[in-house]
């Protein structure tokens, strides 16, 4: 049995005991990745840690440390009124601000994971609220950064246009990102029906809706208090007695805003790192308010942060030992070449499930180059459909935005959310890559 296939079925055994025995994959991962990487690659320690997303963690530990404190204050329930109010009421427009807000921010050139790293813990906030799934928050938020993904100023459209332009294969900036934005505002509007978008629209207007309340009487309670159904029949939070007023703004919540709208402008205007820039605002916000953030550390997703830094460890094992690209050649050197291009699409929709979607889009573009010279295959649509494939499936709760969105939830609520994104994702991975290959590949052949 080769190294690789051996990598692959080890895999699917951590998949199998995280199902059935309840332990953190996370962990089990992190063992994966020194058994296979002693024993079968021939790594050794520096080998193995070469895969360990560290600027995943400080993003992940950064955010939710920030936003806990917001949390904590108050100040997330102040957002829920105030963006309440911008739609006049109308919560179920709430989804499609989130959506349309990411997707401006990728469009004009934030990294996907910093605009979903921004968005996320105020679309889950509004989901606690308003009773809103937080599958519908959290598929709103991803699938809009990847509307927005690829327009021709974008992080990702740049890169994919550039690798096009390096392989010499004729391609199309416009239709590229026509493809993504489409695809995702196409699956953003079934998950909005799916999940209770209607009963969404036929509740019309509400007031703003006080917070649960913390212990001390701030408001804050939405970071442990009940958490939603996250079904399409969750109820709404009990609407405000009348004439009570929303939360107040005070100093706390005024320098806590005044953070967040920093890490906006460090991350999209001066291209910081948002783990770092995140962590050091909510240091100097600790530092000043130290009885709102007290417990803030402790509401950090460090279950999330095992979970995705193990298993991302032993993805970059994989790549370590050479197994993707065993994968992707074996699928090229296929005869038949629209077979050879959905097995493509596939290989960078369940890679990229776990690993960084441009890595994989920029190994498999390559991959695919000796069947389109043969010109039987359109190579735009080959090109959109493997860039609408590799990054829909990032509302895996193993990829990078999945996690933020999962890191976002409510801790009452996330070992729940996390089994709806698992569920999630297997169905866009199921299904996207075909449907892709279908509509963008298919009419182009021959």
């Amino acid at each position: 049995m080769s190294p690789e296939l051996i990598s692959i079925l080890v895999l699917v055994v951590v998949f199998v005991i995280a199902t059935t025995r309840s332990v953190n994959m996370g962990a089990l991962a992190f063992a994966a990745a020194f058994g296979v990487g002693t024993l079968v690659a021939d790594l050794d320690a520096d080998g193995i840690f070469a895969g360990f997303p560290g600027d995943l963690f400080v993003v992940l530990v950064g955010v939710t440390y920030l936003f806990a404190i917001a949390r904590a204050n108050g100040t997330t329930d102040w957002l829920v009124h105030a963006a309440v109010r911008l739609v006049r009421g109308r919560v179920a427009l709430i989804p499609w601000v989130m959506f349309a807000l990411t997707g401006a921010l990728t469009a004009i050139g934030a990294v996907s994971p910093a605009a979903v790293a921004i968005v996320a813990p105020i679309a889950l906030s509004f989901g606690t609220t308003y009773g809103i799934s937080p599958l519908l928050m959290g598929a709103m938020v991803v699938h809009g950064a990847q509307a927005g993904g690829f327009s021709p100023i974008s992080i990702y459209g740049s890169i994919v246009n550039g690798i096009v332009e390096r392989e010499h294969l004729p391609g199309s900036e416009v239709g590229l990102f026509l493809a993504s934005l489409l695809a995702n505002l196409v699956i953003a509007a079934v998950v909005f029906v799916v999940c209770g978008g209607r009963k969404l629209w036929a509740r019309g207007a509400e007031p703003a809706h006080e917070g649960s309340g913390g212990p001390d009487g701030t408001g804050g309670g939405s970071a442990t208090g009940p958490a939603p159904t996250g079904t399409a029949t969750a109820v709404a939070a009990p609407p405000a007695a009348p004439g009570t007023a929303p939360a107040r703004l005070d100093p706390a919540r005024i320098a806590t805003l005044t953070a967040l709208v920093a890490l906006v402008v460090a991350v999209l205007g001066f291209d910081l790192d948002a783990g770092l820039t995140a962590v050091t605002l909510a240091v100097f916000l600790s530092t000043a308010w130290p009885e709102d953030s007290r417990r803030a550390v402790g509401q950090i997703a460090w279950s999330t942060v095992l979970l995705i830094c193990g298993v991302l460890t032993y993805v970059g094992v994989l790549q370590e030992m050479g197994t993707i690209t065993w994968a992707g050649e074996g699928v090229g050197g296929i005869g038949v070449p629209l077979l050879a291009a959905v097995l493509l699409c596939y290989i960078g929709a369940l890679v990229s499930a776990f690993a960084s979607s441009v890595g994989i889009m920029g190994a498999l573009i390559p991959l695919a180059v000796p069947f389109l010279a043969q010109g039987e295959i359109g190579a735009a649509g080959m090109v959109a459909a493997l860039a609408v494939s590799a990054t829909v499936v990032d509302v895996s709760p193993f990829s990078t935005n999945g996690a933020l969105v999962l890191a976002a939830a409510p801790e009452a609520d996330r070992e729940r959310f996390f089994r709806q994104l698992m569920v999630y994702g297997g169905i866009v991975v199921a299904a996207v890559p075909a449907l892709a290959w279908l509509v963008l590949v298919v009419p182009g052949f021959g």
